[in-house]
């Protein structure tokens, strides 16, 4: 999987969880991201998910993984 294929992926399984996010229980969403990354066959690193959750909780709004994770898709 190229870097990009990967961010593409990545920014797949953000959208999935930013979308129902609202009102979730603190840790669901990295969970999510989690379960969202192995489905697409992603390894994401304890960091990235803390950093795509964090944003997710605090934003309430669409997230860029690119932006969030340092890397241009």
């Amino acid at each position: 999987m190229t870097a990009d294929e990967r961010m593409e992926a990545i920014q797949a399984v953000v959208d999935r969880v930013t979308s129902w996010q609202d009102g979730a229980p603190e840790g669901t969403v990295a969970d999510e991201l989690r379960r969202g990354a192995d489905e697409v066959g992603v390894e994401m690193s304890d960091d990235e998910i803390r950093r795509l959750a964090d944003e997710i909780e605090n934003r309430h709004a669409a997230v860029s993984a690119a932006e969030v994770l340092g890397r241009s898709s």
